[in-house]
């Protein structure tokens, strides 16, 4: 299963599906972004006469052109047949209100004879021992289904011509599948349809649905769901879609971009919609967790997965949401998504879940933490919202207060809390980037203090509360001074005349920058932060003219200048 970058992305907001440029579906969640993923893999081809099987996305007669229909999350891929002149339109889209996939197949013959056409599915699910997949055929399709979860995949229409439970793999490609069985243990089937003849010049179209359950139904209760959405006009629906994202973009135009006047003006413009579009299919609706991507690689062949929600991650998708008026979005992830992975201790661990259950981990980062309180004050400058403060200092304090045992843990050394990772979570130890954040997390308590303090009467008239944020502040911007001078004496080279990554090592580290952006530890202007600048530029840019990681970063095969 080696799947990886994924091209385009559509849903709505239960429903995530992938797919390659090619139109070939790579995954399929419900109804958390990461959790269920129930494609293993979803091929689809024609059988032309008397061809044996073209896959759609993958023949040497075929030619592709993919496209989103203009501001909104409905992908169009054209495929034409060279060999047939056979030109099939896959439009792919999820109805706003039902979590259904739908495929729509228009077969355009723009040959000069006559061609037969059968379209066939192949679908393999994910199982595991204990989990074993069965396939059952329903009217116009199959469902495959296992313990705790089902997808039912059939023709809005049209009837099954044929179908093969077992041993699908070994006569797909000829096109022609056969079983005599309606129900069998198989995690791959496959199913047929025949569009019959299509004369020169003539349009022929079949919806295909693709139905996740991630509670299975009774039977009868499946089938009445099936034969519900067979019912649902999804010409409507398809419009219906489409008018949603497009006013959605309207809503959520926060830069109010001018029409551009050229091409590289329209591709910012279509990065710029195209980004409005993916954040809410990133987004849990529930809780408000963001994962930090789409899922490209499941068995851990390039990465550790990607498909969960890091605070710090989200914390910087929450800035651009903020640019694109997604308030209550941003909202929910501090007030219920934050709240709710809240540690005793006042931490956040390094993953979770968009649900907010604990996801897997392999170690603490410290920036988890103090990237939230960072954000919250970040997430209030645009919203000016006192409410959102007041609700979230309980939050923030128990954060910060769990940051300032950690820095005087460091101080001190007294080794009482766990060494925490970089940014790139690879190196342990006490990190340049690491501290800033801490110094930024302490300098947003102090601006959240100034303004609840004038603001908010639930301070007037507390004696008690007031001298203890007094005291709060005094040592906050204590510690701030001992954060700076120990970066200072520890982790600027004299002899590169730059900032290094952490305490262990000399090399330079892209991190650094964030202790003047977005952190603020130091200002761009300070000799020994252009020092860095240029050091890093010497040593980490790519041939690509990008930037490494670090010194001798290898993801993904990344080379520097140095190492040309």
């Amino acid at each position: 299963m080696e799947k990886y970058l994924n091209e385009a992305i559509i849903g709505n907001r239960n429903l995530l599906a992938t797919l390659t440029h090619k139109g070939e579906l790579q995954r399929l969640y419900f109804p958390d972004r990461s959790m269920r993923q129930f494609i293993n893999f979803s091929h689809v081809g024609v059988k032309v006469n008397d061809s044996n099987l073209i896959y759609l996305h993958d023949d040497i007669n075929n030619t592709y052109k993919q496209y989103y229909d203009l501001n909104t999350n409905i992908l169009n891929t054209e495929i034409t047949n060279e060999y047939f002149k056979l030109k099939i339109l896959q439009t792919d889209f999820v109805p706003i209100k039902e979590n259904v996939l739908v495929r729509r197949y228009t077969f355009i013959n723009e040959n000069n004879i006559d061609l037969n056409v059968k379209l066939l599915i192949h679908q393999g699910i994910l199982s595991s021992d204990n989990n074993f997949v069965s396939c059952k055929l329903i009217d116009n399709g199959m469902t495959q289904y296992a313990h705790d979860f089902m997808v039912s995949t059939f023709s809005k229409e049209k009837e099954t011509l044929s179908h093969q439970i077992h041993g699908s793999y070994n006569t797909i490609s000829s096109g022609e599948i056969w079983d005599k069985d309606y129900i069998g243990m198989s995690n791959d089937s496959s199913i047929s349809y025949n569009l019959e003849i299509i004369k020169p010049g003539e349009k022929k179209q079949i919806d295909i649905c693709i139905l996740p359950e991630n509670q299975p139904k009774k039977m009868a209760d499946l089938e009445t769901e099936i034969e519900r959405i067979r019912r649902v006009d999804f010409h409507k629906e398809y419009l219906k879609t489409k008018s949603y994202w497009r006013k959605y973009i309207k809503s959520h135009d926060g830069l109010k971009l001018k029409e551009p006047k050229n091409s590289y003006e329209e591709k910012i413009t279509d990065i710029y919609y195209r980004s409005i579009l993916l954040f809410p299919l990133l987004t849990n609706i529930e809780t408000g967790g963001i994962i930090a991507s789409a899922e490209i690689d499941e068995n851990f062949q390039k990465c550790g997965r990607y498909a969960y929600t890091w605070p710090r991650d989200a914390v910087f998708i929450t800035k651009a949401m903020d640019i694109l008026e997604m308030k209550q979005e941003v909202d929910k992830f501090y007030k219920v998504f934050c709240k709710q992975t809240q540690s005793k201790l006042g931490m956040w661990e390094q993953r979770f879940f968009s649900d907010t259950k604990l996801a897997p981990c392999w170690g603490y980062q410290v920036d988890e933490t103090a990237s939230v309180v960072y954000g919250v004050y970040s997430h209030y400058k645009y919203i000016k919202d006192f409410k959102f403060l007041k609700e979230t200092l309980p939050m923030c304090e128990k954060a910060v207060d769990f940051l300032k045992r950690y820095v005087k843990d460091i101080f001190e050394n007294t080794n009482k809390y766990h060494v925490s990772y970089d940014l790139w979570e690879m190196c342990e130890g006490i990190h340049l980037y690491s501290l800033a954040s801490i110094y930024s997390a302490f300098d947003a308590m102090l601006e959240i203090y100034n303004i609840l303090g004038k603001n908010v009467s639930d301070f007037e008239n507390n004696r008690l509360k007031d001298e203890k944020i007094e005291k709060s502040k005094v040592e906050l911007e204590k510690l701030q001074v001992k954060i700076k001078k120990y970066i200072n004496d520890n982790m600027y080279d004299e002899e590169k005349k730059s900032y290094v990554r952490n305490t262990e090592d000399k090399r330079m580290d892209m991190s650094i920058i964030g202790s003047v952006v977005p952190f603020k530890l130091f200002t761009p202007k300070e000799k020994k932060i252009q020092n860095t600048i240029e050091r890093i530029n010497l040593s980490l840019r790519t041939y690509t003219g990008g930037f490494q990681r670090f010194e001798d970063d290898h993801y993904m095969n990344r080379k520097s200048l140095a190492n040309m």
